[in-house]
């Protein structure tokens, strides 16, 4: 609590900065990260509480990996997948959802801040209102999430047999940043979709961290009509699920062409596209609640 009163303290200073005549993006960029380094000195303040709750975040994570091995206690194969198979699913939708969360997680509180009234105050500051709402409360203890799916991620690696080619190997970076910009993309959606809702916080949690869960698995163990829906209408497949299975060298779901694993930035820069008009919209069909 005493770290976010002194994040909060500077946080009342931004009305103080004027920007430069520049554009809305280049504005918004700097303004997230002026908040996001308020909030990190607040959090520096107290070193051993965040170390503490990183360790926390990092050990809550891993539980769900725990699981999978326990799956694998009794089972050879999950859905026709190896455990190394599924470990490298779970690694990049893990890796790509963590740095989305931490970039981005505090989106899921715009609902409350309409609620209470607090987005008023948003509005009245000098900074794009999108980067003030994504850098809120920025919780630098989400790195351990981050740490958590690139441990197994490196598991993976060290583990499978892969035959590599330079096109297999651009493919790891390529998928866990594209993956974490998909997110990325339906945060700040589900959350233009609390300008109208206003109490949606757990609807869009099962799209980001259902949508996360989701991927850890193959997709050889879901219904067709719900890998479709993942691929052609919120297209979480193209986090991990079509580039990873490029590199194992799996069939894709659904019959897809072996080019579609090449997408995922495409597919992250259409999903940014729509999901800014969804917040244009939002913000513009936004009313106070006058109190």
């Amino acid at each position: 609590m005493q770290a976010e009163r002194v994040a909060a303290g500077e946080l009342e200073r931004l009305p103080e900065i004027v920007f430069s005549d520049r554009s809305r993006l280049v504005e918004g960029v700097r303004a997230y990260g002026l908040i996001v380094a308020m909030w990190l000195r607040s959090t520096m303040a107290y070193r051993a509480s965040f170390v503490m709750t990183t360790l926390g975040n990092f050990v809550a994570t891993a539980f769900d990996f725990v699981t999978i091995m326990l799956m694998f206690a009794h089972v050879d194969a999950l859905g026709g997948y190896s455990l190394p198979e599924i470990a490298l699913l779970y690694g990049a939708s893990a890796t790509a959802f963590g740095l989305s969360d931490l970039a981005l997680g505090s989106m899921d509180r715009l609902g409350r801040r309409v609620r209470d009234g607090t987005f008023d105050t948003l509005l009245v500051r000098p900074v794009p209102v999108l980067a003030q709402v994504a850098a809120d409360r920025f919780a630098l203890r989400r790195l351990g999430r981050v740490t958590q799916g690139l441990v197994v991620f490196g598991y993976a690696l060290v583990t499978l047999d892969i035959a590599w080619t330079p096109l297999k190997v651009l493919m790891l970076p390529l998928m866990v940043l594209s993956g974490a910009a998909i997110f990325g993309a339906v945060f700040v959606a589900g959350a233009a979709f609390q300008f109208f809702a206003q109490d949606a916080a757990e609807v869009q949690s099962s799209f980001t961290y259902g949508g996360t869960t989701l991927l850890q698995y193959p997709p050889s163990i879901f219904a067709k009509d719900l890998v479709r829906g993942v691929t052609f209408v919120v297209p979480l497949a193209f986090v991990s699920w079509l580039p990873a299975l490029y590199v194992l060298g799996r069939d894709y779901p659904l019959g897809l062409p072996e080019w579609v694993a090449f997408l995922p930035p495409l597919v992250a820069g259409l999903s940014w596209v729509l999901a800014g008009l969804a917040w244009r919209a939002g913000l513009r069909a936004y009313r106070s609640t006058g109190s």
